[in-house]
């Protein structure tokens, strides 16, 4: 196996970055620099195998993400929910995810205090009466009454062995849904956020109020996101994936999150690049296009994968073509953090592919 070096460090960096990838099951070996006197070496050479590179640099890149927090458990899947019927679907995908990733799932219900709340609308099922007395304290009863209720409606399933065997817990929190998520996935460091949504249609007259849209915006956490158009009897193993690519090292992180995420599993990635004006000549995306898919196609044999340019001129165009050719199951997108002037006035692609298409989404923060 060949080894290559992936920093060069002090002694005392290069042996904390040693243990943290090796905290990540990356073999490590350090090497001095000055191998004629060792004792004086200017730095450390931190080396691994070619193979871990995509899973190195993505620990590299977001270092504060695998550091290790109190509270914290990468072992589950969270599943925000609603109490609806999208939830139900979106908790079945998490589900069997995590029957293949050896995780558990987590279920959270936020819920808001009424006097917090002013003149918020409850969701339906939290439309009662509420007196002055004891208000709040009867509010999150009720909640943790739905929850439960929601939750032995998936276990009955476990048990009836149509859902496969994964420990389920549930969490009630007090807030706004999408600040519980953010704040909740901030402590815990899940592996995957799986997030139930509405057809197209109807998140496009709701983008400013989209929960979703706002944990995407937070751009630190891997999100699955499942329209409520998917069928109810759908398990998410994708066989034709597209790929988003920004055509650098990104990409490969964004991949290698997909493919430990399932990569058990054979599938087809079309890499479509939408070039970003005087980036790159057409030549030159085109070369790097097809270097990407070398280095994949070596590095992640599980998969096929086919590369293609689009024009920036008419991508939403290209975008709804591609998908009538190949029929996508799984669109994945490299996800950066965005300011809140640029998001609002510049929505990123996970924001658009959000709100006009009914494909399931995989957001991987790079």
């Amino acid at each position: 196996m060949r080894r290559i070096t992936v920093a060069i460090h002090t002694y005392e960096k290069a042996l904390a970055l040693r243990t943290l990838l090796e905290g990540e099951d990356i073999e490590v070996t350090l090497e001095n620099v000055n191998l004629e006197i060792p004792g004086f070496s200017s730095g450390v050479r931190v080396r691994i195998n070619e193979s871990d590179l995509p899973h190195a640099l993505r620990i590299i890149e977001n270092r504060e993400l695998f550091q290790p927090v109190p509270g914290a458990d990468s072992h589950i899947i969270l599943v925000p929910v609603d109490l609806s019927e999208r939830s139900y679907k979106a908790a079945k995908v998490a589900i069997d995810i995590a029957a293949k990733q050896k995780a558990q799932v987590v279920l959270l219900y936020s819920f808001l205090d009424p006097y917090i709340a002013g003149n918020l609308q409850f969701t339906d099922s939290l439309s009662y009466e509420i007196g002055e007395s004891g208000a709040r304290q009867q509010i999150q009863d009720n909640a943790t009454k739905l929850l439960k209720h929601f939750s032995d409606r998936i276990k009955a399933k476990i048990k009836s062995g149509e859902l496969p065997l994964v420990r389920i817990s549930t969490e009630v929190v007090e807030g706004v849904p999408e600040d519980s998520i953010v704040e909740y996935a901030k402590f815990h460091l899940p592996r995957l956020i799986v997030m139930g949504t509405r057809a197209a249609g109807t998140k496009e007259r709701e983008i400013i109020g989209s929960v979703t849209a706002e944990v995407l915006d937070e751009g630190r956490f891997s999100v699955l996101t499942v329209p409520e158009s998917t069928p109810m009897e759908y398990s998410l193993t994708p066989k034709n994936i597209l790929f988003f690519s920004n055509l650098d090292q990104n990409d490969i992180l964004a991949i290698d999150g997909l493919y430990r995420l399932y990569g058990g599993e054979s599938a087809s990635v079309t890499i479509v690049h939408i070039p970003r004006k005087h980036r790159f000549s057409d030549g030159a995306a085109d070369k790097a296009l097809r270097r990407l898919g070398d280095y994949c196609s070596k590095n992640f044999n599980h998969y096929h994968f086919i590369s293609v340019p689009v024009s920036h001129t008419d991508g939403d165009k290209e975008f709804a073509e591609l998908q009538q050719t190949h029929n996508f199951d799984l669109v994945v997108v490299p996800n950066r953090r965005r300011n809140a002037f640029s998001r609002l006035f510049n929505p990123g692609l996970a924001h658009k592919i959000l709100f006009q298409t009914d494909i399931p989404m995989l957001v991987i923060p790079v």
